[in-house]
């Protein structure tokens, strides 16, 4: 089955700091794991499928509630869960030879106490957005995503 990511790497260099020169590449592993480890967590497992099958058959648009709240919850709240993983890494290559700090002229790495405050603060931008997603889920779940109640034994 094909990986349906529910933003792209654009997203995250739209919508926070992070700068257009941003390797893409380097972001994706952090969105599949926020999406996988955060946004599951608060869809559950059913909810998190049905997203994600409209996603990867291209039909999320013809489902007008799955789209408002991916465009309007899920996206902002992964946004910046998968930039509070990317942050620590996103100065460091890890390669055959070894693992390196990027350090391009004319720039001064943050200290880990600098990099750990802006962890922090996308954390709280991420709590923010879930507790947002949260509270529309609860009022709307029963009419408009049947699924976020049917999870059962090993869901998530």
């Amino acid at each position: 089955m094909a990986k349906a990511l529910f933003i792209t790497q654009r997203d995250i260099k739209r919508f926070t700091g992070a700068n257009g020169a941003i390797d893409t590449d380097k972001l994706l592993n952090w969105i599949e794991m926020a999406q996988e480890i955060d946004i599951q967590r608060l869809l559950g497992t059913k909810l998190y499928d049905k997203i994600s099958e409209y996603i990867v058959a291209n039909t999320l648009s013809t489902h007008r509630d799955y789209l408002t709240l991916v465009e309007t919850y899920i996206k902002p709240t992964l946004i910046h869960y998968a930039m509070m993983y990317a942050l620590p890494y996103l100065s460091v290559t890890i390669a055959n030879g070894g693992v390196y700090r990027n350090n391009p002229e004319n720039a001064t790495s943050l200290s880990g106490d600098e990099i750990n405050e802006l962890v922090d603060k996308e954390r709280d931008a991420a709590q923010y957005y879930s507790q947002r997603m949260i509270d529309f889920l609860n009022f709307n779940a029963s009419a408009m995503f049947p699924e976020y109640y049917t999870n059962k034994n090993e869901d998530i």
